[in-house]
Parts: structure tokens; sequence; C-alpha cells
């Protein structure tokens, strides 16, 4: 079992920065993929990025060039940085941890972008 922990979602205006990070109850082996999905109002949950040990890293196209998803080891933490948020960026943010046999979710945290 992974337990994951999300934080620092909120109300931001368009333009604007905001800091997601997710907590991770162990640590990330080799084999193991976290990553951040999204799931609009009314919309299927996305994939917005995805980071492994290895270094390699997803992103969706709409979100290249304004977020960063970086993993901090010694904390067992991901965060995701998003900086130029778009109205279109509403959505509910889920952490994920993937394992070769599981798939493990956060609860989730609001983001929205409204002026």
């Amino acid at each position: 079992q992974v337990q994951l922990v999300e934080s620092g979602g909120g109300l931001v205006q368009p333009g604007g920065s905001l800091r997601l990070s997710c907590s991770a109850s162990r640590s990330m082996s080799d084999s193991d993929t976290m990553a951040w999905y999204r799931q609009p109002p009314g919309m299927a949950r996305e994939l917005v990025a995805q980071i492994r040990t290895v270094g390699v890293i997803k992103y969706k196209d709409s979100v290249i060039g304004r977020f960063t998803i970086s993993r901090d080891s010694g904390r067992n933490t991901v965060d995701l940085q998003m900086n130029s948020l778009k109205p279109e960026d509403t959505a509910v943010y889920f952490c994920s941890f993937q394992t070769r046999k599981s798939n493990y979710w956060g609860q989730g945290v609001q983001v929205t972008v409204s002026s």
C-alpha cells in the first residue's frame, strides 16, 4: 500500500501560478512512476505529467512550457509547478503512484483558474 497526500490547490487568476505537492508514504523504485492527473468538470481524467527515478518525464501537450514536474527523493515528494495558468486548467488534480502491480491515488485537490 502507498498513501498519498496532496496539497497546494486553490483559486488563482489567469496568468498566475500554483505549486502542487504530493507526499508518498514510501520512496519510488526504478520500476515506479509518479504522476499528476486532472479531471476537468464533466470530463474524463487525463494525464498531466509523469516522472520516474531514471528521469523519464512526460507532459500533456497543452502544459508543455508552463508546467514542471519534479521529484525530491529525500522527502518522497513530487511537485507540479504550474505557471501561466489558464481557465481551461481548472480541474481536480490527482497524484498517482504506479507500481508494477497497482496504481494508488491521492484524494485530489481543486485548482480553479478564474478572474
